[in-house]
């Protein structure tokens, strides 16, 4: 029903002066009417104007006031229609109400039955619009504690396992710091440099957990800036590599061709990307059939896109895991993993206007491939801000090719 029927009451009749006194009453009353002569005429009238409230004679020539009080309802039932009957038509203005008539009212037409008639179908009217009013708010009030649920069902899930993954760590942290005290007692420095070591890669795995809850908990709007790609690449390689340093993994770095720039969130794409890398790495571990182990790690500019590759020979993963890596608190690391690193990477390369793409077989390695456009349409030129290079590690060529 549209607003153009709010306040329009059909007047049908085929006796003219009826249909002139009705319409005169109603005025007076504040409607506004259309009239019609016959049933015919009526019901287009009513297609074209579509009221909220018809006044039909219940015996016209030509179809009765029954058929298009049938006719009507079809098309709309909320439309309210009130017969009018002669005294000897009584049977047939009972059988109107089988109908669903809203009321009827005889002739002669008395004003005040006629106006008694039409409160009560501002009044049904009304009723249907609190009814759908409340059925709305009910619905949005169902929604809203479901998301609640929801959300707080994901808060306890995450809780438990952060819970659980910082227990380890923090266990982790006691053995580093115990060699540390006893090497320290006994003066044997091998045990301290080991104590230091595992103390230092517990420190990281804290960090990289606390970030990624903070990434979870809050998602915020990309800031995008022009960054050098071969920059990028190389900051990234320096955050991953004392992570797979003295574990037997290869890291080969296929940069050579990289020279152009992209409008990205260096932090937000490097956390994605760092995730990747880092299931990667675990992988890797996992697999004990080879005592050394290779990542790939190459940038490609294909036209208006970056794709950053990521192949691992690690143990690989079945259909399952591979359909279900990307959702939330979903981990095959036990006790070690969170479940939000691989959400956290796919929400955030989402934001870039990217994808992810996976393709992996159980005992036959994995291959990431991530997919972002280098610049978003509306974004206009700004100054390049190149990403600072750190102390590159002992052994380490400028990042293009090689073993990294």
């Amino acid at each position: 029903m549209n607003d153009t029927g709010d306040n329009t009451i059909l007047i049908v009749d085929d006796e003219p002066d009826i249909r002139e006194v009705l319409a005169i009453s109603l005025q007076d009353m504040g409607y506004r009417t259309v009239e019609a002569e016959n049933a015919t005429t009526a019901f287009d009238c009513f297609q074209k104007e579509n009221p909220q409230i018809v006044v039909t004679d219940i015996k016209m020539p030509g179809g009765d006031g029954i058929g298009l009080l049938r006719k009507i309802k079809h098309e709309n039932t909320e439309t309210e229609v009130i017969m009018i009957t002669g005294h000897g038509d009584m049977n047939l203005a009972i059988r109107s109400l089988k109908y669903e008539a809203t009321d009827f009212i005889t002739k002669p037409i008395n004003v005040d039955a006629l106006e008694i008639a039409l409160r009560r179908a501002r009044e049904k009217i009304a009723m249907r619009r609190r009814l759908r009013d409340y059925t709305r708010s009910l619905e949005q009030l169902v929604k809203e504690k479901t998301e609640l649920q929801d959300h707080l069902a994901s808060l306890g899930l995450m809780i438990g396992s952060v819970s659980h993954g910082m227990k380890g760590l923090l266990t982790s942290l006691d053995g580093g710091l115990y060699l540390v005290s006893s090497g320290l007692k006994k003066k044997d420095f091998r045990r301290v440099e080991d104590g230091c070591q595992a103390a230092q890669e517990t420190v990281q795995r804290l960090r990289k957990m606390v970030l990624d809850v903070l990434y979870y908990a809050k998602e915020r709007d990309l800031k995008r800036v022009p960054v050098r790609i071969a920059d990028f690449a190389e900051d990234l390689v320096r955050v991953i590599q004392p992570r797979i340093d003295g574990c037997g993994i290869r890291l080969v770095c296929h940069l050579e061709s990289v020279a152009g720039t992209m409008q990205v969130d260096a932090d937000y794409l490097q956390a994605a990307l760092v995730n990747i890398l880092e299931n990667a790495v675990d992988a890797c571990l996992k697999d004990h059939r080879m005592s050394t182990h290779q990542i790939d790690f190459s940038i490609t500019e294909p036209g208006d896109e970056i794709v950053f590759s990521i192949a691992d020979d690690g143990i690989g993963m079945d259909g399952d895991t591979r359909d279900r890596i990307f959702s939330l608190f979903y981990s095959t690391k036990g006790r070690r993993g969170t479940g939000l690193g691989l959400f956290i990477a796919n929400r955030v390369i989402g934001q870039h206007g990217g994808k992810i793409t996976v393709a992996s077989k159980l005992g036959e390695g994995s291959l990431f491939r991530v997919r972002i456009p280098k610049n978003l349409p509306e974004m206009k030129p700004a100054p390049l801000i190149p990403i600072v290079p750190k102390s590159k590690p002992h052994g380490e060529e400028s990042g293009t090719g090689g073993s990294a």
